[in-house]
């Protein structure tokens, strides 16, 4: 039997494979589960919470395009969840001060940028952007690990500080990974999948995913450097220790490799496998919308400076007793 586009049945069935990717992939309004379980240890969210469980909904999705696109209305459904997630969740990231937990918001914003991609029919650039996202995220997650360890246990970035001299491998981890994360133009594998689908939005015409997607940019880049001045910069408010042996540099060096421009230069999973897209030629209009959305990634960075400045001072005002204050001068 051969179903026709927009079938009952087809329409059902796909409905209820993006309701298990969605509470999979910890997309709206399922998304909440992801940020609780980061009270594992940070091998387990590198591996499990940003390179393969989490992304098997996207995975599923991509495999099934056969069934989506004879259920348009679900297929844009999925693209509309992905744009809402990812710029919610980076609202969510903006506010946190666990370390991990930031983190946890800026994997559903991601994975909501792969739901986007695919809800444009931009199948590729869903599974590329799923392997760079891999990379950089299991590196932010390790760095975190080291950070967490090295400061005993201690997860709230307002309490840290300083960190760059005293943690050097960490530092150009959360360096590398954040600029990937936040899609720096040229020199990180997180802007050639990113800019990939913010490209496929702009070609399929879906104009107001593509809205949603360099607002997600602005903020991915807002929070991330946030997180990074916080932690690594301005005064140090706690004693820590690096980390040591080859369990320690060895897996933060190959991801931070991975995670610039060379691991985008990877075949990604499914390459010749699903269908092409349609903005797969590209064209003059792709290189000024790179330019747009790398111009907004750099604008996030200079506004996260003076913040992550302004936000520490705050929190100095309302912890008198720091270590290293005299009380006097409160």
């Amino acid at each position: 039997q051969k179903f026709q586009v927009g079938d009952f049945w087809i329409t059902l069935a796909t409905l209820m494979l993006l309701g298990g990717a969605v509470g999979k992939s910890a997309q709206l309004p399922l998304q909440t589960w992801l940020a609780d379980v980061m009270a594992g240890p940070t091998p387990v969210s590198a591996l499990i919470h940003a390179a393969t469980m989490v992304t098997a909904g996207v995975y599923l999705i991509a495999r099934t395009h056969g069934l989506f696109t004879l259920a348009p209305d679900i297929l844009h459904l999925v693209g509309i969840v992905g744009g809402v997630t990812l710029v919610l969740a980076g609202f969510a990231a903006l506010v946190q001060t666990d370390i991990k937990r930031i983190l946890a918001y800026s994997t559903m914003s991601q994975i909501g940028y792969m739901f986007l991609a695919l809800g444009v029919g931009a199948w590729d650039a869903a599974i590329f952007h799923l392997m760079t996202h891999a990379f950089f995220k299991a590196l932010l997650f390790l760095a975190s690990g080291a950070v967490i360890v090295a400061c005993h246990h201690e997860q709230n970035i307002f309490k840290m500080g300083g960190l760059w001299k005293k943690l050097p491998l960490a530092y150009a981890s959360f360096i590398v990974g954040g600029a990937a994360l936040a899609a720096l133009p040229l020199v990180t594998a997180g802007f050639y999948s990113k800019d990939e689908i913010l490209w496929e939005a702009f070609a399929s015409g879906n104009q107001n995913l593509l809205y949603a997607g360099l607002v997600g940019a602005f903020m991915t880049s807002l929070y991330t450097f946030r997180l990074i001045f916080i932690t690594f910069h301005g005064e140090a408010k706690t004693e820590a220790h690096a980390g040591h042996g080859i369990s320690h540099w060895l897996p933060l060096s190959v991801l931070i490799i991975l995670s610039t421009f060379i691991g985008a230069l990877i075949t990604p999973p499914l390459a010749g496998v699903l269908p092409e897209s349609a903005g797969h030629a590209g064209g003059a209009a792709k290189h000024s919308l790179e330019i747009a959305s790398g111009a907004i990634a750099i604008a996030g960075i200079l506004l996260a400076a003076p913040d992550g400045g302004l936000r520490r001072r705050r929190h100095g005002r309302l912890h008198p007793q720091a270590p290293g204050r005299d009380r006097r001068a409160w």
